[in-house]
């Protein structure tokens, strides 16, 4: 397998070449709120798996991020977990009083936060003015020092303290999660 990463330098600085507009609004809402940051480029990928190169490069877990609805389509949730675990859709509805959930489809992805498959991450909850997503996160998240993600695009990732997205990132754009607890992988 060939290595998605073909420049190994670990930036702490948003890119100096022209980015698509979602990705720059993430590095201006980071510098606004004085957050620092560690990015690396690299090839498109969209699956945990895929990710696990990056992770060692910038030495943490990516996080899994899930775009989810329930079964009226009228309630949608992005749900970030660590990447080794695997949902129980059925157990997560039941700790959020939902109906049956399923994954939400590319079209209200891309209607509600801008994001494309592959490519979602907490960062595209931004995008959610009129805050028609609700943000779950799995407990474990809240113990890691670090977090990555894409800045809303599947090309880049970044590496961020767990406390300032929660304390700083997650306020401003007006998204308190919800903690849940998904089982670990058996």
């Amino acid at each position: 397998m060939s290595s998605l990463i073909t420049d190994t330098t670990i930036y702490t600085t948003r890119p100096t070449d022209p980015r698509i507009p979602k990705e720059e609004r993430v590095y201006d809402l980071l510098e606004s709120l004085g957050v620092a940051f560690s990015r690396v480029d690299h090839e498109a990928v969209d699956t945990i798996e895929g990710c696990r190169e990056i992770e060692e490069l910038l030495g943490i877990h990516i996080c899994k991020n899930l775009f989810l609805a329930n079964s009226k389509r009228d309630r949608y949730y992005m749900l970030i977990l660590p990447g080794e675990k695997q949902l129980v859709t059925r157990e997560l509805a039941r700790q959020i009083g939902s109906t049956r959930l399923s994954f939400a489809g590319p079209d209200k992805m891309s209607e509600l936060l801008d994001l494309t498959p592959g490519s979602v991450s907490v960062f595209g909850l931004m995008n959610d003015s009129g805050n028609n997503v609700t943000l779950l996160i799995d407990r474990d998240i809240l113990d890691w020092e670090y977090v990555g993600a894409h800045p809303c695009i599947n090309t880049s990732s970044l590496k961020i303290a767990t406390n300032d997205l929660i304390n700083k990132i997650l306020p401003q754009i007006h998204h308190e999660p919800i903690i849940v607890d998904v089982a670990p992988a058996e």
